[in-house]
């Protein structure tokens, strides 16, 4: 008896242990593998939950950190204009993705706190009795900002369609107080069209001269191959990214159905599109890495804001199919977010791999960085769009650097 008591406990515990007799020891079970688009989702939500849901709450004030870059030119000025600064850089993001209609169930359930939330903060920043209200007419700064806020709405009309009438009166003069602001003579003037492009797609009163400005200046200030001067001088840096070919992009897709006058030009744009998308696509290396050239080189994945607007709006050049695109920005993600150091206390930190303050320039603030969620956009895209359906893929880099024999890339002369 004794004898049986002591095979049944050997017996048991070898059971609780996951053996059997005549088994071998059974492999740990895997952690499931997040899809791309469940990553990309956990990613905007992790970064743009504080700075939203707090706003909401008319909380955003006292909750988000007073940081400035340690090379900061004006300290108190910075961080005044970094509430506007951080509003119109997430909503500019994830704007498409606020326009969806599609998505599991629990995709649509945090889409429409996310809705509540714009709403709400946007009711706040715009009321002048709320705690957390932005001013848009305390400096150049605001048009920048103002600007983003504009390519927001305009990537979702659902939320100007959805603002209050009082609400929406008062983003309308809100956005035509940055006309104080002359703006300067580089990227810049595309903050002012954008502007009045926003304007003009709502039906309100807008400049066709301010638009003019901007996209004859941009004709003057095109090198070739694909790529803009950011002013009367040739920078290597992402502006071209962070800025120009977003810009002109929805400014052409809004002007063009107002005028056929740019019809030349815009034919242009878009083939001066396709080919920085291919040139892009190429920046990114095997591990997600890239070259860190330039400033405001924080911005993080930022740096492929053409990338990903170009994948949204389903408009890639025939060398890149949408799938190698989505698995190379995941890779950007991925490296640009994983350093212990990217959050402090749930806020993004300024730098490219974590926390890197000797990366920030003058005019950096804790808003800044938020322009990361630019790379988001392609969530404005259904899960079964081929960007997030069809299987991985790799990108030029991964094929060339594991020895595939892949055709080789050479300029292109784009007038």
């Amino acid at each position: 008896m004794r004898n049986y008591k002591v095979v049944m406990a050997i017996f048991l515990l070898l059971q609780i242990g996951g053996l059997s007799f005549g088994q071998k020891k059974s492999r740990a079970k895997k952690a499931p593998v997040l899809n791309d688009r469940k990553y990309w989702l956990g990613e905007m939500d992790k970064m743009v939950r504080p700075v939203l849901k707090n706003l909401a709450a008319d909380s955003l004030r006292i909750t988000m950190p007073k940081v400035t870059s340690i090379h900061v030119d004006n300290k108190a000025h910075r961080i005044e204009v970094q509430y506007l600064e951080i509003l119109g850089r997430v909503l500019s993001g994830i704007a498409p993705w606020l326009q969806l209609e599609d998505g599991n169930q629990e995709e649509m359930a945090m889409r429409k706190q996310y809705r509540k939330w714009v709403l709400s903060g946007l009711t706040n920043a715009l009321d002048s009795n709320a705690k957390d209200f932005m001013r848009f007419d305390i400096g150049g700064q605001q048009l920048v900002d103002a600007s983003f806020l504009a390519v927001a709405v305009v990537r979702a009309p659902w939320i100007y369609e959805h603002l209050p009438k009082r609400e929406q009166a008062r983003l309308v003069g809100a956005i035509k107080t940055t006309r104080k602001f002359k703006p300067a003579f580089s990227n810049w003037l595309l903050f002012s069209a954008m502007n009045e492009a926003f304007l003009a797609k709502i039906g309100s009163e807008w400049d066709p001269m301010r638009v003019d400005y901007a996209l004859q200046q941009m004709e003057q200030w095109y090198v070739g191959d694909g790529m803009y001067m950011d002013g009367e001088s040739f920078a290597y840096d992402y502006y071209n990214s962070f800025v120009i070919h977003p810009y002109l992009a929805s400014i052409a897709e809004i002007i063009g159905k107002k005028t056929n006058v740019y019809q030349l030009m815009f034919d242009k744009v878009r083939n001066r599109n396709e080919r920085y998308a291919v040139i892009q696509e190429r920046l990114i290396n095997t591990d997600g890495t890239y070259p860190a050239t330039g400033r405001s080189i924080i911005y993080r994945g930022a740096a492929f804001h053409h990338l990903a607007d170009m994948a949204w709006r389903k408009a890639l050049p025939k060398q890149l199919s949408a799938s190698q695109v989505r698995c190379a920005l995941t890779a950007v993600l991925r490296k640009t977010l994983e350093s212990p150091t990217t959050y402090q206390d749930g806020w993004l930190t300024l730098g490219l791999y974590g926390l890197q303050p000797n990366l920030g320039d003058f005019y950096n603030n804790q808003g800044s960085p938020y322009l990361a969620t630019s790379i988001f956009l392609p969530l404005g895209l259904s899960e079964k769009d081929p960007f997030w359906a069809d299987a991985d893929q790799k990108w030029t880099a991964q094929k060339i650097w594991t020895g595939e024999n892949f055709p080789n890339d050479h300029s292109e002369r784009l007038k």
